[in-house]
């Protein structure tokens, strides 16, 4: 039987503009939502404020068991350029590669003015450091101990927070900077090094240095943060060392692996992850047929697909403009969020965001000093939102000053009505995220008029049958907590680590035995991280994968080798692999090219330990569920043009039964989120209480 004093799970997700905590009671099964204000000066506070409030719900913080955590701290310090003051350490004759980054260009072609993204670090903190290894590893010149010793001391008076190595071809032989980061540790005790043969051991030059450089840039701003965290935590009395951070593949890792060996880099995209895998792992039979996540929240919109029951995943990309190869699921964000600022150009046309009214002062609704619209204004003004019934009644919102917003900064402006240009912020939002979701699918080759949107964030739900009507998609799945869905998320993945190994050689040339060797060396690597950070060996799950090209390509695809060998990798194996990555060539590519020879790029290994995780409760109908008037709370009017009224049923989410159907249009409001079924539309409550709404009165 459970221990009833370990018998919490939380999972807390920190978003621009409010906070979720989810806490899992694995006795009963039921589910406790808290939604608090983020704290931008310190998201750590914020975070613990939710867990004050549980505590006075009569929840005792010694009886939570496990803490996951989705955090945008290295993201936004990325964004805002708030990361460390750091140096760089590289091989002598290669000083230049930062700057001259790589061929690929992005942004507008046409750009006349186009610059690239200034350095992290500037030349009067790199360092050249006298060395070499062939491509094979080999060592050409000895590495200059006393050249290290001396950049050291230089970038540490220089006021440089943390270092950053990168000696060419250190992924083959990563001796030279192994020997470094003591030296630099032995001549600055407590310094934060990040060395290429740890962060990123694989070949391209730019991509692995730029790697580096971020996880060296943001290394410091995380370690402050959990430091932070995890001290506030024992203050509280959250006593358990299960203490879990997102990453941006999906799976979380602990809080000691996330501050060592070169891993801050995967947290990225540790706050939109969550939602995708929970949407992934909450909805198999959607997950299968294939879904669209529209995260929609306080500052941005994050859009993910999911074919196959997986999210879809990438392992090279780029965020504010910075090239990061580290596997991540395959997302879009955009500046699409319920603070997503209004405003009128200076050609006069009406524009929202990029900026954002963030938690403070929000948007001019919240009444915290904002006096600038924000989509949220236009929500309450057009009646989708009830100024009274905000996060459950907790918090009010002044009608009057949105429309007060949108009349000085938009509507007066543009000489139209206020409701005309509430409604036109919407549609722009609104046709902003059809937009990207079109693109994105074209790009993938996803069909739309097949998949389901799965709308959550504190905004999803509200502006989700608007974007699926502009996309021509049919079916919307709406979770029962929409607003902490990727809290949830938090409570539905494994630990995961992901690493890597570049050795470019043909296939025809690799021996199994030689790939089984290198597999087993990471293998290695993995179960020794594991123990160091309190966790099982014999729990662990290994995943292999090779990165295979066609001889002369210029990029590779990741083709798994599950299923392909037992135990040991064969000469079988090895033609099966290149079979399955002909079938993958021209799944992805239209065609593949069998009749030429095959090259091995990079050997994967992914780690993955089960942790226990929310099951969803299969719910059963009422014998005689309740008619759909006794479901009506009220009624509003919306503008869902901005010109006609249209007076709509308001219904409690809560009380609506299994099973039950109603007619758009409606609201169905809830404590974390509102759901908008528009005329035209029906919604039906399905037996795991999601929101399943569809084109078509019932």
């Amino acid at each position: 039987m459970k221990d009833a004093k370990s018998r919490y799970r939380l999972g807390v997700d920190v978003g621009g503009t409010h906070t979720d905590l989810v806490l899992l009671d694995t006795m009963s099964g039921e589910l406790l939502v808290e939604k608090v204000s983020s704290t931008p000066s310190n998201p750590a506070l914020g975070v613990l404020n939710g867990v004050a409030k549980f505590v006075a719900r009569g929840i005792p913080a010694d009886a939570i068991e496990f803490f996951a955590h989705g955090t945008t701290i290295t993201t936004n310090a990325l964004l805002e350029m708030r990361g460390a003051k750091v140096g760089v350490l590289i091989t002598k004759g290669y000083r230049a590669v930062q700057e001259i980054q790589a061929q690929a260009r992005d942004g507008n072609l046409f750009d006349y003015f186009y610059s690239k993204p200034t350095p992290i670090v500037p030349q009067s903190l790199t360092r050249e450091i006298p060395e070499r290894s062939d491509y094979l590893g080999n060592v050409l010149l000895p590495l200059d101990r006393d050249a290290v010793r001396n950049a050291a001391r230089q970038l540490h008076e220089a006021g440089a927070e943390s270092i950053a190595v990168c000696y060419l071809f250190s992924f083959m032989n990563p001796e030279h900077e192994e020997e470094t980061r003591r030296i630099i540790q032995a001549e600055i005790p407590g310094a934060q090094v990040s060395i290429s043969s740890e962060v990123l051991p694989r070949i391209r030059e730019w991509a692995r240095l730029s790697t580096t450089l971020l996880n060296a840039y943001l290394e410091p701003v995380l370690v402050r943060y959990i430091d932070h965290l995890n001290k506030g935590l024992d203050e509280v009395g959250v006593g358990t060392q299960q203490r879990f951070l997102m990453q941006s593949n999906g799976g979380v890792m602990p809080f000691s692996a996330a501050i060592a060996g070169g891993r801050t880099v995967h947290t990225l995209l540790s706050g939109p992850a969550a939602g995708a895998q929970a949407s992934a792992y909450l909805n198999e039979k959607e997950a299968t047929s294939g879904l669209v996540t529209l995260d929609m929240g306080g500052t941005s919109a994050d859009i993910a697909f999911i074919e196959g029951g997986m999210p879809l995943e990438v392992t090279e990309g780029v965020i504010a403009r910075r090239q990061i190869d580290v596997p991540a699921l395959d997302m879009t964000t955009i500046s699409a969020g319920g603070g997503s600022l209004a405003w009128i150009d200076g050609a006069g046309f009406l524009t929202v965001g990029p900026q954002s009214a963030g938690a403070a002062p929000g948007p001019a609704c919240y009444g915290r000093g904002g006096t600038r619209p924000a989509v949220t204004d236009a929500d309450v003004v057009c009646g989708y939102l009830n100024p009274n019934y905000f996060l459950g009644g907790s918090q009010t919102l002044d009608v009057e000053a949105s429309r007060n917003a949108i009349k000085t900064e938009i509507a007066d402006k543009l000489g139209i009505s206020v409701l005309e240009a509430a409604a036109g912020v919407r549609r722009i939002v609104d046709m902003r995220m059809a937009d990207e979701v079109r693109v994105f699918a074209a790009k993938r080759g996803v069909d739309l008029s097949t998949f389901t949107l799965l709308p959550f964030g504190g905004a999803g739900a509200v502006h989700a049958a608007a974007v699926a009507e502009e996309l021509g998609m049919k079916r919307l799945l709406v979770p029962p907590r929409p607003g902490a869905f990727s809290a949830l998320g938090l409570l539905c993945t494994d630990v995961v680590h992901d690493y890597i190994r570049s050795e470019l050689r043909p296939l025809a040339d690799v021996s199994p035995e030689h790939a089984d060797e290198i597999f087993r060396v990471l293998e290695k690597k993995a179960s020794e991280e594991l123990v160091a950070e309190g966790m099982k060996v014999e729990d662990a799950m290994f995943s292999r994968e090779l990165d295979l090209r066609y001889t002369g390509q210029g990029y590779e695809l990741r083709t798994p080798l599950d299923g392909l060998f037992n135990g040991r990798l064969d000469a079988k194996a090895m033609v099966a692999a290149r079979d399955r990555f002909d079938e993958r060539h021209a799944q992805i590519h239209g065609h593949a090219a069998k009749e030429r020879s095959v090259e091995v790029v990079s050997y994967r290994l992914r780690l993955r330990v089960a942790v226990p995780k929310y099951v969803p409760t299969l719910g059963v109908a009422p014998a005689k569920p309740r008619a759909v008037a006794e479901a009506i709370k009220g009624t509003r009017t919306i503008y869902f043009d901005g010109r006609t009224p249209v007076e709509s049923n308001v219904y409690e989410r809560d009380g609506l039964d299994i099973g039950i159907v109603l007619n758009g249009p409606a609201v169905i409001e809830q404590f974390d989120a509102t759901t908008i079924v528009p005329p035209t539309w029906s919604a039906r409550v399905d037996h795991y209480h999601n929101l399943i709404l569809e084109r078509g009165n019932a």
